[in-house]
């Protein structure tokens, strides 16, 4: 039988200590998840790294329609966007709302222009994000829809309060609409 060099026992002993640190740390309850306590700055970053390349890793094969600009989708991404998306990420125009204030991490205020590429929002709007508050639109809503929204996302950040009222106005029949056309059409 092999004796383990001193180096590789130490080694060993050294990993499980951090090891049974770690688990009595996560068994202990210490850490607070409440939403109205944030993260210390190295869990926070930790959390952003893991989330910003999981999205830029699983986003990477999607196929952008040519269509993101047409005028139709971005109306029915407009209507869509008024009844599901404005309570949490706000609109131009829009104060927050108590939904948005609660939420921790905020949900970002989409009516600025996003770093995000078209493919990154479909992908996040389709899959959710986990621990963010952020549901997987994809359980409820055709690829086409989430398209339709990525359309309204793109030009968002263009549209002054009133053209994004204006655009809104018909977010309840165009949502209704948008979901009847919908069922039994998803794409996953």
């Amino acid at each position: 039988m092999r004796v383990m060099p001193r180096r590789a026992l130490a080694a060993a002993a050294v990993l499980l200590v951090i090891a049974a640190g770690g688990a009595a740390f996560l068994l202990s309850g210490t850490y607070n998840v409440a939403a109205d306590a944030p993260h210390t700055r190295p869990v926070y970053a930790l959390l952003e790294t893991l989330r910003d390349r999981s999205i830029a890793a699983h986003s990477g094969g999607i196929a952008v329609p040519g269509d993101l600009t047409q005028p139709s989708r971005i109306r029915s991404g407009a209507g869509l966007y008024g009844e599901m998306c404005q309570s949490c990420h706000l609109a131009p125009g829009v104060a927050p709302t108590e939904l948005s204030q609660g939420l921790y991490p905020q949900a970002p205020g989409l009516a600025a222009k996003s770093d995000l590429t078209p493919t990154e929002q479909f992908w996040i709007i389709k899959h959710g994000v986990k621990l963010s508050a952020m549901p997987a639109w994809g359980k409820t809503h055709s690829d086409k829809l989430i398209w339709d929204m990525v359309a309204f996302l793109r030009t968002m950040p263009t549209l002054t309060p009133a053209e994004y009222q204006a655009l809104n106005k018909v977010a309840p029949e165009q949502h209704d609409a948008a979901m009847h056309d919908s069922h039994g059409d998803h794409d996953h």
